[in-house]
C-alpha cells in the first residue's frame, strides 16, 4: 500500500502577491514536508503596498470546498486565517464540528493586514471567540490583538502584563495561546506561550527588515505543519519559530514591490 501524505488544510484568504494568505500557507506546508489543502474564504486585490479590495466567497461556496475536501482525504490540522465576516466564522465553525477524527486546528487571529487594513468588522470579534476560540487547539495573536480580543485598552508590553493577557484568552475555551511579541519595543522579539498551564517564553532578535509581509499566516502555517507531523504544541511553536526566523532573515536579501515585501518560505532549497 502507499505512503500516505502528511496534510494541512488552510482555510483563509487569496493574497495574488503570494506572500500572505492562502499561498504563504502552502508554501510553508511544502517547505515543511507536508501536503496543503486550501478552502478559499476571501479574494483579495493586493500588493506589497497595501490591500485594495477584498471580495468574501459566500457561505456555500466554503462549505462545498470544504466537504469536498474532508470526505475524500485525511486532515491532518487544520490552520485557520483571515475570515472577514460573521457568516464564514458562523460556516466554518460549523464545519470543525463535523470532522470525525478531531485534528489540532491553530488560528492565526486576523484582524487586520500588516499595512493597517482591517480584514474582520469589529463586531464579529465576539462571535470568533464564542463559536472558533473551543474548537482551537491554539491560537496565535499578536500583541495589538490581543489586547482587541480581550478588550484592553492598550496592547500588553510587560512580561507580566502579557501572561495576564494570555491566561485572559485561555479563559475562551481554547486550548493554548500563543501572544507574538514583534509589535514589541526593543531588540529581541519575544513570544509568550501559554500551554499545559505552563507559561514558555521564546525570544529571537529582531531582524531588520521591511520584508514581513505575511508573518503572522507563515508562522502559524509553521505551527500546524509540525503538529499534523505529531509535534506537541510547545515543540512545534518551537520549531516554527526557528523556520520563521530564518525565512525572515534570507528574505531580507530579496526585493518584492515597492512595499513590505514576503518572506522567503523556501530558502532550504534555494541557492
Amino acid at each position: 500500500m502507499n505512503k500516505r501524505y502528511t496534510t494541512v488544510l488552510t482555510i483563509a484568504g487569496s493574497d495574488g502577491s503570494g506572500g500572505a494568505g492562502i499561498q504563504a500557507d502552502i508554501k510553508t506546508f511544502a517547505a515543511l514536508e507536508c501536503f496543503g489543502l486550501s478552502v478559499i474564504t476571501a479574494l483579495t486585490a493586493q500588493n506589497t503596498t497595501g490591500v485594495r479590495s477584498i471580495y468574501p466567497v459566500d457561505a456555500k461556496c466554503i462549505k462545498e470546498q470544504f466537504r469536498g475536501i474532508s470526505e475524500d482525504i485525511a486532515i491532518d490540522a487544520v490552520k485557520i486565517g483571515m475570515l472577514g465576516s460573521i457568516s464564514a466564522i458562523k460556516t466554518v465553525a460549523s464545519l470543525l464540528r463535523e470532522l470525525k477524527d478531531k485534528p489540532p486546528v491553530i488560528l492565526d487571529t486576523v484582524l487586520s493586514s500588516t499595512g493597517g487594513t482591517a480584514l474582520l468588522p469589529p463586531q464579529a470579534i465576539p462571535l470568533l471567540k464564542e463559536e472558533l476560540f473551543p474548537l482551537t487547539s491554539l491560537i496565535t495573536p499578536n500583541l495589538p490583538e490581543s489586547a482587541l480580543l480581550t478588550g484592553m485598552k492598550y496592547a500588553p508590553s510587560t512580561p507580566e502584563e502579557i501572561e495576564e493577557t494570555a491566561a485572559k484568552l485561555l479563559e475562551t475555551g481554547t486550548a493554548s495561546v500563543l501572544i507574538k511579541g514583534g509589535h514589541g519595543k526593543g531588540a529581541e522579539c519575544r513570544d509568550c506561550l501559554l500551554y499545559d498551564n505552563q507559561f514558555i517564553w521564546f525570544s529571537s532578535k529582531k531582524i531588520e527588515t521591511i520584508n514581513t509581509h505575511g508573518t503572522g499566516c507563515t508562522l502559524s502555517s509553521a505551527i500546524a505543519a509540525f503538529m499534523a507531523r505529531g509535534e506537541t504544541t510547545d515543540s512545534a511553536v518551537a520549531k516554527a519559530k526557528t523556520y520563521i526566523d530564518e525565512a525572515i532573515e534570507a528574505g531580507a536579501a530579496y526585493s518584492s514591490g515597492d512595499g513590505n515585501g514576503p518572506l522567503h518560505h523556501f530558502h532550504h532549497f534555494w541557492q
